[in-house]
């Protein structure tokens, strides 16, 4: 193998063989997002967690993710993203083994938090090492197509392989599942994966770290909170908090001798606009989840388990969705123009969420569908895109740019689609309702429950319409927001090549600056 893109080699079966190895530790830490959906009522007998502690159980994995991804891609790139990789691996998996035998809320809690470090050491590593042995333009998009799909159906798997396990197993089952994987890249890994890192990487910004966390934390944490309770004073000036500290940290990378984040990287053709449009596609992909969710459980009356089974469905076109847009760009078609198509069709799938009614399932499940093909079509030529506008020397750190930008893409599509629906929700809910129901749909048929009667009956039914009608608002305002990334990206990319900035970028000198 080389790393010259200027005289690319096809990778052959040793480089695709290494692939399926990467594969595995990035569907485990996707899967680990959502993988207590169904544990928690079990965790909660079992360790009697406080409800502060349960929330924490349950963020503190994303949380920890979220503040340290652009710390450890710039680790990889100056220690070795396979050394990473296989540290983070050993991490992942010990730390797996605690939380599945833990004896406490505390303990499960700290495991949570170690594999919210080796999860942001993977993450950034796998797409670095594709971006290193796939050089050939055409197979690169293919191995990026593939991760795509992987990331986006391990979140998806997640909560169903914890249904299944929790039914038959015990709640730790969940946490166990990732020690052959782990096991298995760390026997291969060194094998079949080359190591490789930034030949001149400077010196490492330490100041650059507390920064960074400061900056990423405080926002994920306030619009989480904001999804979940409501707007708070709290909440607002935690989000305050980070963006100064974002501000001071966008600050120092541009001053800094030796920067974490080198400004270099947003002069790759189409980097910046990357990192945009791949944090609104994650808005508009999180920003359904939280509607859709809700709707087949507590609309439809679906079990969790039912709920998560039927949420699958959409899943199944998405694994062609990756490999037409790549096709389609290696056919001819601009890359913008299949960026473009992407977000309109995930808007379209917008479209038809927002005429969807109370007994709409088979809508709903469509429309889930259609958005997710249309952000998957965007977000794989995006990343494409953005991993070949980025040098070789600083592919981890790229990575993990991409992957924070998709952070805060997901908690913002949470927050503001949520709010909206929320605000449509409580001034569609009759006003004579108890006051409980006219905070959430789940509070309403609590209390529809303890009325007697067809009392009972009446407040369900307006308490149903009013949430269908709080996500109808909501798909309307994310069909409008995915349509104007539409735009950006047909204007944004309509000069990027539609096949390789990496020559380019590789041309900049090995320290990216």
């Amino acid at each position: 193998m080389t790393t010259n893109p200027n005289s690319p080699v096809r990778a052959g079966r040793r480089e695709w063989t290494a692939l399926g190895v990467l594969m595995l530790p990035l569907l485990l830490v996707s899967m680990d997002v959502s993988v207590l959906y169904f544990a928690v009522p079990e965790i909660g007998a079992d360790l009697e967690p406080t409800g502060t502690q349960q929330l924490w159980i349950f963020d503190i994995y994303a949380f920890v993710l979220a503040g340290l991804l652009m710390t450890m891609g710039a680790l990889g790139d100056r220690i070795g993203r396979r050394k990473l990789l296989l540290v983070g691996a050993a991490a992942f998996g010990a730390a797996s083994l605690a939380a599945a035998y833990a004896d406490s809320a505390e303990a499960l809690i700290a495991a949570r938090a170690v594999l919210g470090i080796g999860g942001a050491t993977l993450m950034p590593s796998t797409l670095a090492l594709v971006r290193t042995m796939f050089t050939d333009p055409a197979q690169r998009a293919k191995a990026i197509a593939l991760w795509s799909g992987v990331m986006t159906g391990g979140v998806a798997l997640g909560s169903v392989m914890s249904g299944v396990l929790v039914e038959y197993f015990w709640w730790g089952s969940v946490f166990l599942v990732n020690l052959p994987a782990m096991a298995l890249l760390l026997v291969l890994g060194p094998i079949l994966l080359p190591e490789s890192r930034n030949p001149a990487p400077g010196r490492f910004d330490r100041l650059s770290v507390p920064l960074s966390m400061a900056a990423v934390l405080p926002v994920i944490y306030g619009l989480k909170e904001i999804t979940s309770d409501g707007w708070n004073v709290r909440y607002v000036v935690s989000i305050t908090v980070g963006l100064l500290f974002a501000a001071l940290f966008v600050h120092r990378q541009r001053t800094s001798a030796s920067p974490m984040i080198p400004p270099a990287l947003f002069r790759g053709r189409g980097f910046g606009p990357a990192v945009v449009l791949n944090l609104l596609a994650l808005f508009g992909m999180m920003g359904s989840a939280f509607f859709t969710t809700q709707y087949i459980q507590s609309v439809l009356g679906k079990s969790a388990m039912e709920a998560a089974l039927w949420a699958l469905l959409p899943s199944v076109p998405i694994g062609m969705a990756a490999p037409l847009a790549a096709r389609l760009v290696q056919k001819g078609v601009a890359r913008a123009t299949v960026v473009a198509a992407g977000f309109t069709i995930s808007a379209s799938g917008y479209g038809l969420l927002a005429v969807a009614g109370t007994e709409s399932m088979g809508l709903v499940l469509a429309a889930c569908g259609v958005l997710a093909c249309g952000v998957v079509m965007a977000t794989t030529q995006i990343m494409d895109l953005a991993m070949g506008a980025a040098p070789v020397d600083r592919a981890a750190t790229a990575s993990s740019l991409m992957e924070t930008g998709a952070e805060f893409g997901g908690a913002l599509g949470m927050a503001v689609l949520g709010s909206i629906g929320t605000a449509v929700y409580r001034h569609e809910i009759p006003a004579s309702a108890p006051a409980p129901a006219h905070e959430t749909l789940g509070a309403a048929l609590a209390v529809a429950d303890q009325l007697p009667g067809r009392a009972g009956d009446v407040l369900a039914a307006a308490a149903r319409e009013a949430f269908t009608s709080g996500m109808r608002g909501a798909a309307l305002a994310g069909a409008v927001t995915l349509l104007a990334a539409a735009v950006l990206a047909a204007v944004t990319l309509r000069r990027v090549p539609s096949h390789d900035n990496a020559g380019r970028a590789d041309r900049l000198s090995p320290s990216g600056v």
